[in-house]
Formats: structure tokens, sequence, C-alpha cells
């Protein structure tokens, strides 16, 4: 088995390369950070692959080199984020809101169009997205994080149900806080409350890769089993059918509000 981690060198990313390298993957570690990704490759005998994500033309290419160098490709975390760092209501600083949205939004798209191709040629896989809790629910004071993380559940959302019926499974891994660099500017803030850890999350991952279901969205808290987020269904139409761009979601639904908590079990 092939696999390929972006963000692959810190982190989350790190825990889920080095997790799948244990398990027998050959992994390529994909990451901005050369020199990290370069160390966290040879401690587990995998690829370093440097790379802006928010590149189109990067990301295929490191797709492209993972894959030759596996001999082909099955599973795929789109892991790269970045914080928001800004209320986006009144003090928008637009260069930094284009490259949140890059990482986050841009980086998810562009890797998910190189994986479909590899995975395809494979005979079937999975491709897992970072989104975050705050795909899921708001996130007060980070309106343009929550913003892509938001776009990020509805994305893979939507593409799993294309993808699916060629093997392929689409899913989004929805972690609270972990205690990882992106929060070490404000970890003083969190004082006594509870923080994931980089391996519960990659534990959520191995959940995911051996019993999730195309579509589902992951939420990861401390001290809770991992599992799909069980999605309200929307109010259908009086009378009628439903469109026919909504009829896989309408026949999942319930099955994936059965397998899921409920947005009660969150917030409580």
């Amino acid at each position: 088995m092939t696999a390929l981690v972006t963000g692959g060198a810190s982190g989350i990313g790190e825990a889920v390369s080095r997790r799948l390298a244990a398990a027998g993957a050959k992994v390529a570690v994909v990451d901005r950070d050369a020199v990290a990704a370069t160390k966290v490759a040879e401690e587990i005998s995998g690829l370093a692959v440097a790379c802006d994500v928010t590149s189109e033309s990067a990301l295929s290419a490191a797709f492209a080199e993972a894959e030759s160098w596996g001999g082909r490709l099955d599973v795929v975390h789109l892991n790269a984020g970045s914080v928001g760092g800004q209320s986006g209501i009144t003090d928008l600083d637009v260069e930094a809101y284009r490259r949140v949205v890059g990482v986050n939004v841009d980086h998810v798209v562009f890797g998910l169009n190189a994986a479909v191709p590899a995975l395809r040629r494979a005979g079937g896989g999975t491709i897992i997205a970072t989104a975050s809790l705050a795909g899921l629910v708001p996130l007060p004071g980070d309106a343009i994080y929550t913003m892509t993380k938001h776009a990020v559940v509805g994305y893979v959302r939507s593409a799993a149900a294309t993808l699916a019926p060629e093997g392929i499974r689409a899913m989004a891994l929805c972690p609270g806080y972990a205690d990882t660099a992106l929060i070490a500017h404000m970890r003083d803030q969190f004082g006594d409350f509870p923080l994931l850890t980089a391996g519960d999350v990659a534990d959520a991952v191995d959940a995911m890769l051996d019993r999730g279901e195309p579509g589902e969205c992951w939420y990861v808290q401390p001290g809770r089993e991992p599992g799909p987020y069980g999605f309200r269904g929307v109010p259908g139409p009086r009378t009628g059918e439903a469109p026919p761009s909504l009829s896989w979601e309408t026949q999942h639904q319930g099955e994936h509000a059965d397998r899921g908590a409920r947005p009660s079990d969150e917030e409580g």
C-alpha cells in the first residue's frame, strides 16, 4: 500500500505518516518544509516531497512523484492546514485571507483532483481531508477559518457521492483542538481544557480507514470514541420528489444519522 500525506512533516500529519508506515505502508511525506519532510521520511523509509500545496501544478507533480515511487497510490490524507487568526468581519486582512483559503480549501480541491486518477488506476482507495470541529459548528472569533472548514466538509460530502461507485471513499476528519504547532501561539489560553494529541487523531484515521463510509465526517474529541457525525436531515418539500442531484444524499441520510452522534452529543 502506498499513502500520501500533506502536511506530513509535523503535528497530525507526522503522526499519521508514522502510523501508516508502522502498518506497512510506503508513505510519501509532502510538506512545504523540505528539511522536516526529509527527516520524517528518512525515519520511516518514506519519500519526502517539498511542495506548496496551494499550487495546483506543484501538488499534481507531488502526486505523480509519489505514485511513480510507490508503484500505485491507495490512501491520500489531505491534512495540511492553516489557522485564520482574524475574525474576518471588521478586520479583514485580504492577504492573510487568501493564504488561509489557499491552504485549507484550494489544497483540498487540488489534492482530490490529483488523487482521483491515481486511485482509479489502483482500482479504488481512500481520501481523507482534515477539516475540524469548526467545520461542523461555528468557532466564534475566527469566521474565516470556520468558513474554510465548512467548505471542506461540504466539498467532501458532495464529492463522495460521485466517487463512491468507483470504489473511492472520500471522508472528512473533524478533530477538536489538538496540541500541535497550529495552536502554539495561544497554548496558554487553554489552561486545563483537555486537548487532543496528534496520536489521538491518528487513532481516528486508523478507525476511518478500517470502517469509514463514503461521505462521513468523523469527529474527534478527548475522552470520546471517534465516529461519524450525525447530520440532521433537511426538511423536504411537502409535495413532489427530491431533485436528482439530491438523490444520493437522500438515500443515505438515515444511514449516516444512525451511525453517527447527534449534534447534541457534541455540544454536551
